[in-house]
């Protein structure tokens, strides 16, 4: 491979991916993201608003379009997802029962999470705990805490 493939084949290896998530009403998705979830803006802009945590940003902006929710449009890594489960909770929050396909071991949610056999190799963890929920717009969330 030539300097001139190499180039081509590494084009997007040192950009920041940001996920953009649609909202039919921006002001309802904006109330949701502070009042359930505790995050501001740090950016705005008409009809976008950017919201930053653990240093990457991603996007809430205004379409007509919306995701169909379902699959995983976004998911937060954290370190006690009991803990944040029942914040979440607590501030009206509303977790999706899941059930696993056998591909990924099978299972159910209890009490809001589920657990996922494996892992990528980079995170040493044997598996993961997972928990899903939707946004006011129908986008599909998720939070998750590896499996040591």
């Amino acid at each position: 491979m030539d300097a001139a493939d190499a180039h081509h084949t590494n084009l997007l290896a040192g950009a920041t991916p940001a996920t953009r998530l649609p909202a039919r009403d921006l002001e309802r998705a904006r109330r949701f993201y502070s009042e359930r979830l505790g995050l501001e803006p740090v950016e705005e802009r008409p009809g976008g608003l950017k919201y930053r945590t653990g240093g990457v940003e991603f996007i809430v902006f205004e379409s007509a379009g919306s995701s169909p929710g379902t699959f995983t449009q976004m998911a937060w890594k954290v370190d006690d997802i009991e803990a944040v489960v029942a914040e979440l909770k607590a501030r009206g929050v509303e977790f999706e029962d899941v059930e696993m396909p056998a591909l990924y071991g099978g299972g159910r949610t209890v009490d809001g999470i589920l657990e996922v056999e494996g892992n990528y190799p980079s995170t040493g963890a044997r598996g993961e705990r997972g928990a899903w929920f939707r946004d006011s717009e129908g986008n599909l969330l998720a939070i998750g805490a590896p499996v040591m």
